[in-house]
């Protein structure tokens, strides 16, 4: 008894001063509550890229198109996915003269908003009309550009005419709607648009939603609660409330599962591998944990625009000095594998031959040399006019595994004679200011999670680099710019042939190794932590949550 006394006291302790305020949700048997490390930024579907709003809209909404667990692409708002072969696709000259498509959707005829409203093609063609606008900010430029007019057949039907025929013609996974009949209003203004849309400003409105839950009650930093969809067309989900916890600290998240204050952890935002498998060896027998690997990319974004990372000695240096399998290794248990390059090894498209980069120091001492950095003071490295080698390296708060990576680095970095300087931020202003508006001045550490062949566009096109005269849209946070790799996103889109494409693929890996805009780390696998009783929670491993298919989710035993 005084065991367990004293290790309710350490949890106690740990939530108060790890987690931040001790708040726990009433306990009932048709309640489930999920605990996640990330608050988001903004809860508007297509403005900033942050995993944590994906998770939680998953709940709220469904795409018209998505990658299901085993990656086959499906419908989920749209009654029929459509192909050439079915005649839904026309290849289509462009008034420009250009191969294009004409891609018809029909809307299910029993989607409707959370407020009764139908979805229908009047949102369609305003979120369009949001998406194309050049001062909304919205993430995927591209895609709305590309996107040059819609044709409304009647209230669920439209066509989408696109300016380029791509492989991925009908995957319209990230054509996230907006309903018109709420947002319209707050678009009078696009510049503001941002700051003005009922997602922030009226989150809890019923209108906003359309899938099996709404979005009832939001503390900001804290929780978000959520409650059944009168309207929702598909299978009753099996809570009554579902409440997603914020929990920076990922030791903290730890003490309240085992507390009883969440009932599982998300895999998608939860608990790190290494944390997963010690968690394992003392309470693995209480939880089901499933070990997913996937398509999540962790890597470091340099700022190119930082004239010591423009030169390419200095990136090259920086890889070479990171011991890189020693980090998957020991912090790891190698269950994460080294990356070298922004594509995954269970990806079709990936090269094994391309420029790898393994831990070197003297090798990296060498170029750090010819880069002009040869003065050493102090340990630490100068040039002939005196400047010293300085970065600042950035990530989120609070998350224990990227912090130790961190200090790997720093210290491996240290040996080198380059000074570095952790100066970390809470995920909600590294993803909402510093990563999207590109304010941070060195390096930044997170992941990119994609689906299958996804081509990297939005994050290495050099006109997809985010300023204030687009309103930080776009995805190119580094500044990348090199022409054969924006000829190779335009072409690799527009190949229909998988055996070019795949040698399309293969040089853009080979840019990517030789230019190094990103420094790559490590594929992650997410681990899930859920109760006994729960039981339907499928990972997909790519950038669709489970919580998608939260229908699906049921209890058992409880």
């Amino acid at each position: 008894m005084r065991f367990i006394s004293a290790i309710a006291v350490c949890l106690l302790i740990t939530l108060l001063f790890l987690g931040g305020p001790v708040w726990s949700a009433p306990k009932t048997p048709d309640q489930l509550v999920i605990g996640i490390t990330q608050f988001p930024s903004t809860f508007h579907p297509n403005i900033d890229s942050m995993l944590a709003k994906t998770y939680i809209l998953a709940l709220t909404r469904r795409p018209f198109t998505a990658f299901d667990k085993d990656w086959k692409l499906i419908c989920m708002l749209c009654v029929r996915l459509p192909t050439i072969d079915n005649g839904l696709a026309v290849a289509e000259r462009t008034p420009q003269g250009l191969k294009g498509i004409a891609v018809t959707y029909t809307i299910r005829p029993d989607a409707k908003w959370g407020d009764g409203k139908p979805v229908s093609t009047e949102d369609v063609v305003f979120s369009w009309k949001v998406g194309r606008h050049k001062k909304t900010g919205v993430g995927d430029m591209e895609f709305y550009r590309s996107l040059y007019k819609i044709d409304v057949k009647d209230a669920k039907t439209f066509t989408l005419h696109f300016d380029k025929l791509t492989f991925d013609y009908n995957a319209i996974n990230g054509f996230e709607l907006i309903p018109a009949h709420l947002d319209e209003i707050n678009f009078t203004d696009p510049a503001t648009y941002k700051n003005r849309t009922a997602f922030d400003t009226d989150t809890t409105n019923k209108g906003l939603y359309f899938g099996p839950y709404l979005i009832a009650k939001v503390i900001s930093g804290s929780h978000v609660v959520l409650e059944p969809n009168p309207t929702w067309w598909g299978k009753k989900p099996a809570f009554k409330r579902i409440i997603v916890k914020v929990i920076p600290n990922t030791a903290a998240l730890e003490a309240n599962l085992l507390s009883g204050n969440i009932d599982m952890i998300s895999g998608e935002l939860g608990l790190t591998v290494d944390q997963a498998l010690a968690f394992e060896k003392r309470q693995g027998a209480k939880f089901n944990i499933i070990y997913k690997p996937g398509l999540v990319y962790e890597h470091l974004d340099l700022n190119l625009d930082n004239p010591i990372l423009k030169d390419i000695r200095v990136r090259r240096a920086l890889i070479l000095g990171i011991d890189r399998n020693a980090i998957s290794n020991k912090l790891f248990a190698g269950r994460q594998p080294v990356a070298h390059s922004s594509v995954n090894p269970l990806d079709w498209v990936y090269a094994k031959d391309i420029q790898q980069y393994p831990y070197d120091p003297k090798q990296a001492s060498r170029l750090l040399n010819e880069a002009g950095w040869s003065v050493r003071k102090n340990g630490i490295r100068h040039n002939k006019k005196g400047e010293r080698l300085t970065l600042e390296l950035m990530t989120t708060a609070g998350n224990r595994s990227r912090e130790l990576v961190e200090q790997v680095l720093q210290s491996q970095w240290k040996g080198l004679g380059i000074d570095v300087r952790i100066r970390n931020e809470p995920a909600r202003v590294f993803f909402g200011q510093t990563v999207t508006e590109r304010k941070f001045t060195g390096l930044i550490m997170y992941a990119w999670i994609s689906a299958p062949e996804s081509v990297p566009r939005t994050t290495l096109h050099s006109a997809h680099i985010p300023t204030s005269g687009n309103n930080f849209a776009g995805q190119n946070y580094t500044g990348f710019r090199n022409a054969e790799m924006d000829k190779l996103l335009e072409t690799i889109e527009v190949e229909l042939d998988r055996g070019k494409r795949q040698e399309m693929w293969r040089r853009l890996q080979e840019i990517y190794a030789a230019e190094l805009p990103v420094i790559p780390l490590y594929f992650r696998a997410n681990p899930y932590i859920l109760p006994k009783w729960l039981k339907g929670v499928e990972p997909t491993g790519h950038q669709n949550p489970s919580t998608l298919w939260v229908e699906n989710w049921r209890v058992e035993g409880r």
